[in-house]
């Protein structure tokens, strides 16, 4: 990000200053995805001057989507490596000359993985339209867009979510997709064939090694098809045909609204893990690192559920990279040492934690004085979500997993409490929210801890 503050990824400024040697005017055939892998091929003149902002509206037309989604959506340079949005003044064909650059300054990709990928380029939500604001959109065509999208990343397990949830999240999936309920189409048997379309994988298969741990204790079975076609009924009950789609979509993102990381861009990273073992051997854990207007995630890839998520308004942060070692995101955050209250921090170890730093000094500065309404004034077809009691379940796939991350705990007058002793006289980073956040003050105890 540049110091302006006007660009959200600095990758793409850096790209931009790479020389393209074509300039070429004739027409191109350039393919755009949606989420769900539909292409769009379009015809575009002069491409190497061809902006993202012109691409958008190319798009949009084609779609025959509202002006509101120019706002919305955002052109993506993705691949297994990296995902860069891009600004409406890039331009694409320039971008990607650059990739196997930013590939190599941002990724640990190996030299072959470098020269063999390919980005491709893709129509998904902007991260920085505020997510308030998609309940003010009527178009049920932008409406659908979001919901495949949010989808997507509910399937892959990029938004991790409670066994519960993507039970409901799946009833009003087949809503969409298989049209209104049909007691005598729609049985658990015609389901089961497609549950990975509607459910994630991962939490099939769990849900499989679980019952067949209880197999032969005669415990009644409970199949994920015959908790679909009970959530599906509830989708399609008070909605008529007419609506169904455009309340259905606004049902599944009101939804996926309460994850902490919907919206958000995706980083990769490392964790420490805490010593386990006799020889207490240490190591690391791969996460996401998941970024949006509100605050960031971190979300073990392996286990798909939070190890930490904060608002912005609970951390301070900074990102370093010395010549001799790696590049880390720091989170620092309140806490407590076996019942005494600390600063903790969390090093994040990523080539990509410049990125991750300079997008949330930019999100903080967007969102300062954004009004964000109650889930409780979120219109939608409420009476789905209330046919299942909201309860605070304690191994939440959305709980914080401190006791998962190796922190560095100190106090602010740099009073040893486990193994540092940071010299500082208030939190480690000036880079903070305006508000909220405070280094923890020491006690007159805390001196003989």
């Amino acid at each position: 990000m540049d110091r302006s503050g006007t660009s959200p990824l600095s990758a793409n400024d850096y790209l931009l200053r790479g020389s393209v040697s074509s300039s070429g005017v004739r027409s191109v055939d350039v393919i755009v995805y949606l989420i769900n892998d539909t292409a769009i091929p379009l015809t575009v003149d002069g491409l190497s001057a061809t902006t993202a902002h012109e691409v958008h509206r190319k798009v949009l037309e084609v779609l025959h989507l509202p002006d509101i989604a120019q706002e919305v959506f955002s052109l993506w340079l993705i691949s297994p490596f990296l995902e860069v949005q891009l600004k409406p003044k890039h331009h694409p064909y320039k971008v990607c000359r650059q990739w196997h650059d930013l590939l190599a300054r941002f990724t640990n990709c190996t030299l072959e993985d470098v020269q063999l990928d390919e980005p491709t380029l893709q129509f998904r939500r902007n991260i920085f339209f505020p997510k308030s604001r998609e309940f003010q959109i009527s178009d049920a065509g932008v409406l659908r867009l979001l919901y495949e999208e949010a989808k997507y990343n509910v399937l892959e397990g990029r938004y991790p979510c409670d066994i519960e949830d993507c039970e409901l999240l799946g009833g009003l999936s087949c809503c969409l997709e298989l049209g209104p309920y049909s007691q005598e189409k729609h049985t658990a048997s015609m389901l089961r064939p497609q549950l990975e379309s509607f459910l994630p994988p991962y939490i099939c298969k769990k849900r499989i090694g679980l019952l067949n741990a209880f197999r032969n204790r005669g415990n009644r079975q409970i199949h994920f098809e015959e908790t679909l076609v009970n959530t599906y009924k509830a989708a399609t009950e008070n909605v008529t045909s007419e609506n169904c789609g455009v309340i259905n979509c606004k049902e599944y993102l009101k939804k996926c609204h309460e994850l902490p990381y919907y919206g958000c861009a995706f980083f990769q990273g490392e964790v420490d893990k805490p010593s386990q073992g006799f020889l207490n051997r240490n190591g690391r854990k791969t996460v996401s690192v998941a970024i949006n207007m509100e605050g960031v995630s971190v979300i073990d890839r392996k286990e798909k559920h939070v190890l930490l998520s904060l608002k912005f308004s609970e951390l301070s942060w900074d990102h370093t990279y010395p010549d001799e070692e790696e590049h880390i995101l720091w989170l620092e955050f309140d806490g407590d040492s076996e019942g005494t209250p600390v600063n903790k921090l969390l090093k994040i170890y990523s080539k990509q934690a410049e990125l991750m730093s300079g997008l949330i000094e930019y999100c903080i500065e967007l969102s300062q004085g954004v009004d964000l309404p109650s889930p409780d004034t979120i219109p939608g077809n409420s009476q789905v979500s209330e046919k299942r009691s909201k309860l605070r379940r304690q191994e939440s796939v959305l709980c914080n997993r401190i006791k998962n991350l190796t922190t560095i705990d100190y106090v602010d007058d740099g009073t040893e409490i486990k193994r540092v002793k940071p010299k500082r006289a208030s939190s480690f980073f000036t880079r903070q929210s305006t508000h909220g956040y405070a280094s923890v003050q020491p006690s007159e105890t805390l001196g003989q801890s």
